[in-house]
């Protein structure tokens, strides 16, 4: 079946599933403008189709989706062409996701982060094996967790989304059934028979039952206890002032969260706090409306691209944020991040 996409995205009709596979293993699976629109015509296709009961997708290789092709983008914003519409159209398709009515299976088997969590954790089904590794590092880049981020991180148990969203750490299938981000958990070596299940009898509450295991949480009791105090906090001078103090007195993971916080641009840090408070009391399609703001703003700013060039150009230097210091941070300038559109908002 061809939806666009040329090589980077497969469509097949295995039974009655619509299957979906992301092929660009060595980039591991980094999702291109194309691969999004044609993943959107796809669904469109599938949602009035009665043949298809439900729709899987997966990656080839080591990754699910490592996330968005940035280097793309950091090229075009630096010759002065951000790619509003690339983020609009994957925004858009993140909202489509969570408002799709059939079952959508996503099979993580591997590394999922940005761009790839869009395409993933919206879904009815997520579906983790123990190769799964999660995270949202955008803060280390100058940038936001976007891609319906705002929507799903609040909504986590114990705080524990605005500790992923802060810190950008990385966590595996246990954590990630634990908090609500994935709803199975299967081992890699059932992956392709739990497929042909989904495919033959298109019931993905039974399929899953079926070849579900129990991964336990990795993330001990006292570090849940230690996450859930401090990134409860509604005020980042607040988290940080509280990390500090249960670093001082020997609380080890506060102090390994404090140590990562110091390393970020404390720009995105103020902004994505602001996201997830807000988020929390919106639905996906505002959040996706709100993210698309912060996103114009970001990609006109300074520090997603000195993120990219520290990380990714100059590998491993630091990053000269600005401002570099929270306290130096206007508060108007967070709130100029949220303000409504000039030239129109997000159509969904």
């Amino acid at each position: 079946m061809d939806f666009g996409g040329g090589q980077d995205i497969r469509f097949e009709r295995r039974g009655r599933a619509g299957v979906v596979t992301m092929t660009r293993p060595k980039a591991l699976n980094a999702v291109t403008h194309g691969m999004v629109l044609a993943l959107t015509r796809a669904l469109e296709a599938w949602s009035r189709d009665d043949s298809v009961a439900l729709v899987v997708i997966g990656g080839e290789g080591r990754a699910f989706c490592a996330g968005g092709d940035i280097l793309e983008v950091y090229a075009a914003g630096k010759a002065g062409r951000p790619l509003f519409e690339f983020f609009a159209d994957e925004y858009r398709l993140n909202a489509a996701i969570a408002r799709f009515e059939k079952p959508y299976v996503a099979l993580v088997d591997g590394i999922v982060m940005g761009g790839g969590v869009g395409v993933s954790v919206h879904g009815s089904h997520r579906v983790f094996t123990e190769n799964a590794v999660f995270a949202m590092p955008e803060v280390g880049i100058g940038f936001f967790p976007d891609v319906g981020g705002s929507f799903f991180l609040p909504r986590l148990k114990g705080s524990f989304g605005a500790y992923l969203a802060l810190t950008g750490n990385r966590i595996r299938w246990g954590d990630a059934l634990w908090s609500g981000i994935a709803t199975h958990t299967v081992r890699s070596s059932d992956s392709a028979a739990l497929l042909d299940a989904l495919c033959e009898t298109g019931d993905a509450d039974a399929a899953g039952a079926r070849f579900a295991v129990d991964a336990p949480r990795e993330t001990s009791d006292p570090a849940i206890t230690t996450i859930g105090r401090h990134f409860s906090l509604e005020q980042m001078d607040h988290i940080l002032s509280s990390l500090e103090e249960a670093a001082d007195s020997g609380d080890e993971v506060a102090r390994q969260a404090l140590a990562t916080l110091r390393t970020r641009s404390p720009t995105s840090l103020l902004v994505t706090l602001r996201a997830l408070l807000f988020g929390g009391m919106l639905d996906m399609d505002e959040c996706m409306r709100m993210e698309f703001r912060i996103l114009n703003r970001m990609l006109t700013g300074h520090d997603f691209y000195e993120g990219i060039r520290a990380a990714l150009i100059d590998k491993g230097s630091t990053p000269a944020w600005r401002p570099a210091r929270i306290e130096d941070v206007e508060p108007a300038a967070i709130e100029a991040y949220f303000e409504p559109l000039a030239g129109g908002e997000l159509m969904m």
